[in-house]
């Protein structure tokens, strides 16, 4: 199915599950699919940031995401394509596109700086990948370092048919999610999908500012799809409950450049794979770093009886 602009719920930001020799794991994907599933997963990502997407052959590219594609079934697989060049972008995502793919997500290059960059760089992104692809745009400043405002946003999304979602993960980034559905309400910006990212850290009030979902890759996308679900049913004390218990793990995962290493971690205690594996570079968890995850994972078994799948 084609992404368009009503999607919701959760999207989870899968990793990429290597062996302990760098190899992709595809025993490991079809295990990721179905814990994803089971959690209440509405669609999925790869590729993303946390996917290790730039330490990939284009050919394995395009075979994890064909396996996604495959495993998911009818629900839609979102495929990041952000690239240094234009070219290797359309490649990858007409060839996704050709194999299931919803939809494509692009983040501008840290390079950018001006308004005008910003928007020059969408238009030039979508003529290279076409018209007919939908794609989300990656508003992530903390990482990417480009800064795009509201009114940058809601410029891609007039000016690009194609353009169906945000993901949104600036920080601090409620009153942008209000912006922008107020320019909705005022009829300046036609309707598009808002997911959160920052590894969930402000989910409770990101759905109450009028997030759609979220999109990222928290290690208990059970907590998530819940928090979601609780929020459109204005159950509010029982999504902040929820989400309050697992705060603690929520901010330790979301370390500046331990944050993969600490949430391959987690996947692997609960099975969602086998290794907690990166391929290099990338940083391994001290035996002092795991202890404290362990013991946030006892903590929070005590709030939340899923965590006893760690134990």
């Amino acid at each position: 199915m084609r992404l368009d602009a009503t999607a919701s719920g959760l999207f989870p930001i899968a990793p990429t599950p290597f062996t302990p020799d760098g190899r992709i794991d595809e025993a490991s994907i079809d295990t990721l699919i179905a814990r994803y599933l089971k959690a209440g997963a509405t669609g999925i990502t790869v590729l993303g940031i946390m996917g290790e997407a730039p330490k990939l052959e284009p050919e394995e590219s395009l075979q994890l995401t064909t396996r996604f594609i495959a495993g998911m079934g009818d629900l839609p697989v979102i495929v990041g394509v952000s690239a240094p060049g234009l070219a290797a972008m359309r490649w990858l995502a007409r060839a996704a596109m050709d194999r299931g793919a919803a939809g494509v997500m692009i983040a501008p290059p840290p390079s950018l700086r001006t308004d005008d960059q910003i928007i020059g760089y969408y238009r030039q992104a979508v003529e290279a990948i076409g018209t007919d692809i939908p794609f989300v745009v990656q508003d992530y400043p903390l990482t990417l370092t480009v800064q795009m405002t509201p009114k940058v946003i809601r410029q891609i999304v007039q000016d690009h048919p194609s353009c169906v979602m945000l993901k949104h993960e600036d920080w601090p980034g409620l009153e942008k999610i209000s912006t922008l559905r107020g320019f909705e309400t005022d009829g300046s910006m036609r309707p598009i999908s808002i997911l959160t990212g920052n590894g969930g850290l402000f989910l409770d009030f990101e759905m109450e500012r009028g997030a759609d979902g979220a999109m990222t890759g928290y290690a208990f996308p059970e907590m998530l799809a819940d928090v979601v679900r609780l929020s459109k049913a204005g159950r509010r004390d029982e999504a902040h409950d929820l989400f309050d218990a697992h705060l603690p793990l929520l901010r330790y995962e979301q370390q500046q450049g331990v944050g993969l290493a600490v949430r391959k971690y987690v996947l692997m205690r609960r099975g969602f794979i086998a290794s907690d594996a990166q391929r290099k570079p990338g940083l391994v968890l001290s035996a002092t770093a795991r202890a404290e995850v362990d013991y946030l994972l006892a903590r929070l078994a005590a709030r939340d009886s899923r965590a006893l799948a760690a134990e």
